[in-house]
């Protein structure tokens, strides 16, 4: 049975409908991560769960219990939002107190309670210091600590990470996994970072234009993107046109070259245009590459991106990108030189449009 349930959100301000028909069950300690670009919607849901933002149609509950009549401080829900929004007057210990102190809890209750939250950051030592002395790495630390200290039932994260430089960023989404396992608490984590919402969520709601395109696993996601913005927006992707040959045998032509799909075509007829989806690191040039298809192009540019060198060759229409590990000695492929991809037919999706 899910325990954070949308059903058919919808939100509009004035005119303009900004979330359409959002419907989500979330189970009990599930981490979902909302993903997708500024003005998707993906925070006034967040906003809306928490009770900042008034659904214009639809209904929230949690554990079977609705939402709807509400207010943010009356939801057993804990927020860490984008600001740290620490209270500057405050020290560590205060600040990760002050949900507690409102509550009315035990002076003994909460300093065990802050003792408890200190360790699990590993902020136990800093209990004494102001905001102002601090990393915004800590800080962001002590907001969740802070938010996780009243035992809320639900988390919510609004792009929490993106204030910080890359190497924080990373420790501290892993550490925010790891504190979310060990409490099991369901949380919902809003990002515009397609590599942190693939490397710790339970599964991912891709957003665009206000509506879910796709739910699924890391692994469906990036896999099996079910639509052409999916497709584009996570991860590095080709798009490639290509004219149906014999929809029966899910024959196609990419410039003038035949490609046999392992994917039905669907109702497609012959001269009909597809999309087909291949991944940069799906292929190989390599003289002993494995594969049953193959696509020959002169090659157009090469890109050193450090652990892969990424070279972009020309078939008929299209660009196509694959990816080589970097490797000493290895000399990539020169501009103009004609190379041949090697892949398996089921490396190549139809995409939805």
């Amino acid at each position: 049975m899910s325990f954070l349930t949308l059903s058919s959100i919808q939100k509009s301000f004035g005119p303009v409908q900004v979330v359409k028909d959002f419907n989500m069950s979330i189970e009990k300690g599930e981490f979902v991560s909302f993903l997708g670009p500024s003005g998707c919607g993906k925070t006034t849901v967040l906003r809306m769960i928490a009770g900042f933002e008034t659904p214009s149609g639809g209904a929230i509950a949690i554990d079977g219990k609705s939402q709807m009549n509400l207010r943010p401080n009356q939801r057993n829900i804990g927020m860490v939002f984008q600001a740290y929004a620490l209270f500057p007057n405050m020290n560590v210990a205060e600040n990760v107190a002050f949900g507690l102190k409102v509550a009315g809890r035990p002076k003994a209750e909460i300093d065990a309670r802050v003792k408890e939250m200190l360790g699990l950051i590993k902020l136990d030592h800093l209990a004494d210091r102001y905001p102002y002395q601090m990393s915004g790495g800590q800080q962001q630390r002590v907001a969740l600590a802070r938010a996780l200290a009243p035992k809320p039932q639900v988390l919510l994260l609004d792009e929490p990470l993106s204030a910080l430089d890359a190497k924080i960023r990373v420790s501290l989404r892993e550490e925010i996994r790891m504190i979310q396992q060990q409490l099991g608490i369901t949380t919902v984590f809003v990002t515009h970072d397609q590599e942190e919402a693939l490397s710790i969520s339970d599964r991912i709601v891709v957003m665009n234009a206000g509506k879910a395109d796709q739910i699924g696993t890391p692994a469906e996601i990036y896999n099996r993107p079910a639509t052409r913005f999916v497709a584009g927006f996570v991860g590095t992707l080709n798009l490639i046109e290509a004219k149906v040959v014999d929809p029966a045998a899910n024959r196609v032509s990419i410039g003038d070259q035949g490609v046999t799909l392992r994917e039905p075509l669907g109702t497609v007829k012959a001269g009909d245009m597809v999309s087909l989806a291949l991944r940069p690191e799906a292929g190989s040039i390599a003289p002993d590459a494995k594969g049953d298809t193959a696509l020959s192009g002169a090659v157009v540019s090469t890109n050193f991106l450090g652990s892969v060198i990424r070279t972009r060759m020309k078939v008929g229409d299209s660009i196509i990108s694959f990816d080589m590990f970097n490797s000493p000695g290895l000399v990539p492929p020169a501009v103009g030189e004609t190379v041949t991809l090697r892949f398996t037919a089921g490396d190549l999706l139809v995409i939805s449009d």
